[in-house]
């Protein structure tokens, strides 16, 4: 399978083909992540928030518990696979002032200035011009409003990163670290300096180290097929799928892999 040939349509076809594990027990960290975004904003009730690239809704489900039904969220994504889930969910909780739709974080089609916060997790480099998409998103906050943007730190899933991309390089080395965007903005230097070029100045940039349990090996090919390692998957024939899965595992049981890296970083800034 040729791979898309822009980003849009690449993370589209990604998060679509993930959704069939996006929401496993494995992939507790998306639940994890959204809710502590979530928290750091100290969210009224009342208040009006955009999620833009929402996923299955984790963070954004989160923002509804604490807006309450006087409030409303809305939440954005490319993937239509992943807001059906998120739909699923709010019905689920009996939420009717959260909504979902598809849409692009760069032509939002939304008015400036309404939102008492926008919400973007684990989105902010899936465009290539990630300065326009910081000042898209933060031309939504409205007057003492707050923009959080959550990336993902250095280290990223390791070490079975790096145990995944070496597989994939033994059978297909054009595929090498060919989807892998969130290394662009990997550390609190380079999302601070993001920001600013966007126009959005803050201290208010922490990284916090942690990891993510793995009950078994078998967790690991969870995460990859319910994350974007999967638009790499996708490209795979059989054959090719079933050696990185098997050299995948093999190398988590002979390593004693129990849990991965998952550090996380969280920007937040007020508009004046």
């Amino acid at each position: 399978m040729e791979p898309p040939k822009d980003a849009k349509t690449r993370a589209t076809a990604t998060y679509n083909a993930a959704s069939d594990y996006y929401d496993d027990p494995a992939n507790s960290f998306w639940q994890r992540f959204g809710r502590e975004t979530v928290e750091r904003l100290g969210l009224r009730s009342g208040a009006c928030v955009l999620d833009v690239c929402c996923g299955s809704g984790a963070s954004a489900i989160c923002a509804a518990e604490a807006v309450g039904p006087t409030g409303f969220v809305l939440g954005v994504d490319l993937a239509e696979d992943l807001l059906d889930l998120a739909r699923k969910k709010a019905r689920k909780h009996g939420f009717k002032h959260v909504e979902f739709r598809p849409g692009d974080m760069l032509n939002l089609g939304l008015p400036e200035a309404s939102f008492d916060a926008v919400i973007c997790v684990f989105g902010i480099f899936f465009v290539p011009d990630m300065e326009a998409a910081v000042r898209a998103l933060w031309q939504r906050v409205s007057p003492g409003g707050k923009l959080a943007i959550t990336t993902w730190g250095p280290r990223f899933f390791e070490p079975m990163s790096t145990a995944f991309w070496n597989s994939v390089r033994k059978v297909r080395p054009d595929l090498y670290k060919g989807f892998n965007p969130w290394d662009r903005v990997c550390d609190p230097e380079s999302v601070r300096s993001l920001l600013a070029e966007g126009g959005v100045n803050t201290q208010d940039v922490v990284l916090e180290f942690g990891t993510h349990p793995l009950r078994s090996p078998e967790d690991w090919w969870t995460m990859v097929l319910g994350s974007g390692y999967r638009g790499t998957i996708e490209q795979l024939d059989v054959e090719s799928r079933e050696h990185i899965h098997k050299d995948n595992l093999n190398f988590a049981r002979e390593s004693n892999v129990k849990s991965v890296e998952a550090n996380v970083i969280y920007a937040v800034a007020r508009m004046s």
